[in-house]
């Protein structure tokens, strides 16, 4: 079987929406002084909650997928379909580690900006990534994948 065949056509790295968004975010507070939110202090413990949390569910979204021998990254064809783990709870726990400590990372900054971007950041994640590794996963592992689909939702 040609493993390049079922390659997922992955268009965006999935990092960089959420590393352009906080930086785009962080540019703007510091340039236009608007909504910022000014209870930094108050609000640290919180942002470095939602970063370690996302940290700890990237590491064990990472050592399921090191187990299970298939690779974490989306332009890499999988060799096994991963239903335990993280993936026992979301199809996609990677984006919801990332989602985490974008969330943090906004908090530690004391500003929303960022969180404007988070529509369009899910777009193109959804349209941009997702879609295609779905595609690639059901016509790599058919029915199987289809019914891990029923069982476990997308996000939570």
């Amino acid at each position: 079987m040609d493993h390049n065949i079922h390659r997922p056509r992955t268009l965006i790295l999935p990092p960089v929406p959420y590393a352009a968004a906080i930086l785009a975010g962080w540019w703007i507070d510091r340039n236009i002084q608007a909504l910022h939110w000014g209870w930094s202090t108050a609000t640290q413990p919180l942002g470095w909650l939602g970063i370690i949390a996302g940290l700890a569910l990237l590491t064990w979204t990472a050592i399921t997928l090191w187990r299970y021998r298939t690779t974490v990254n989306p332009y890499k064809a999988a060799s096994s379909l991963c239903t335990t783990g993280p993936f026992r709870y979301s199809r996609n726990p990677i984006y919801l580690g990332d989602w985490l400590i974008f969330i943090g990372t906004s908090i530690l900054l004391s500003t929303w900006w960022p969180l404007f971007f988070a529509p369009l950041i899910w777009a193109m994640l959804r349209y941009g990534v997702i879609r295609h590794e779905e595609a690639h996963l059901e016509a790599r592992f058919g029915d199987a994948y289809r019914d891990y689909k029923t069982r476990v939702r997308r996000w939570l």
